[in-house]
């Protein structure tokens, strides 16, 4: 379950950082805890309500880019007709009335877009340093590995393959791990020792 929080606390800081950008205010470090806490608190009361942890939805992340809509109050108003259609499933029926080249298409740009905007997130992570090159390929290349074979795991125990078998859970815990190990502990190893004090 930590491992589960885990990526889902990486995707939600990386949509806070995306949205920060397509919104015009760059997310700093206080608006990062206040996710991740907003995150963790939906999570504590999710199972009361026999729900899952929270996770944010890159998909509005796109939608917020293809809308320019960044109202908060519409966001509160979307969540409560969510809530609605949750608790009268005769609302929730008009939904199935949408054709799907319709849902094909809407999903096409919001991915594409979500695509789009981690790129951009991409661009700005300093890639011409060897070490942050390497993570990236890493974790994209390890993520995949689910994908391209399926089979791949399967002789792991069972326990493993809950955070084995999705592509997203194992190229996040690797990002995670490679990005401490060069770019944390490995930069306090190499950080240069301060010049010493003259003594008159």
């Amino acid at each position: 379950m930590c491992i589960v929080m885990l990526v889902c606390m990486t995707e939600s800081t990386a949509d806070i950082l995306a949205l920060g950008r397509i919104v015009g205010r760059p997310a700093d470090a206080r608006a990062i805890e206040g996710g991740l806490r907003a995150d963790t608190f939906g999570s504590a009361l999710s199972p009361l309500f026999n729900g899952f942890m929270c996770s944010a939805f890159a998909q509005n992340i796109g939608l917020v880019a293809m809308t320019k809509v960044r109202s908060r109050f519409v966001v509160a108003t979307g969540g409560g007709i969510l809530i609605l259609l949750g608790l009268c499933p005769k609302a929730a029926s008009v939904i199935a009335l949408v054709p799907l080249p319709v849902l094909g298409g809407a999903g096409i740009v919001l991915f594409g877009s979500v695509a789009a905007s981690g790129i951009q997130t991409l661009a700005g992570a300093a890639m011409e340093r060897g070490e942050n090159a390497l993570i990236v390929a890493a974790s994209v290349g390890i993520g995949l590995i689910p994908i391209a074979a399926p089979d791949f795991y399967h002789a792991f125990p069972e326990d493993l393959l809950v955070v084995l078998d999705p592509g997203i859970s194992t190229g996040c815990v690797t990002a995670v791990l490679l990005n401490l190990a060069f770019n944390h502990l490995g930069a306090k190893r190499a950080a240069p020792a301060p010049d010493p004090v003259p003594v008159h």
